[in-house]
């Protein structure tokens, strides 16, 4: 039992060594890493402009099925019927016809 609680000791001080050199860094690593972050921030951000109404409306409103679906993922027994015997046949059985 004492080696048990003797390892356990060890590992807790090992585990927190680890994590404070973790802490530890220089200033220019900090400033690289963040740089890289905001590069793959505005990539991520940058978004297509919309050239029609269409696709304005589209991006806005769910088509009716898209919605069916949604109310079948938010109800579990549904949705873990939707895959096992896909989905109309679940939406079928918990809210009525397809």
């Amino acid at each position: 039992m004492r080696s048990l609680l003797a390892l356990l000791i060890v590992t807790l001080a090992l585990a927190e060594l680890c994590c404070c050199e973790k802490g530890k860094g220089t200033s220019s690593q900090e400033g690289s890493q963040r740089a890289i972050k905001k590069e793959v921030a505005n990539a991520f951000v940058k978004r297509k402009k919309r050239s029609s109404p269409y696709e304005w409306y589209f991006e806005y409103y769910k088509s009716p099925l898209e919605q069916m679906h949604e109310r079948c993922e938010n109800y579990p027994p549904c949705d873990l019927l939707s895959d096992q015997v896909g989905f109309a046949l679940a939406y079928n059985r918990f809210f009525g016809r397809y």
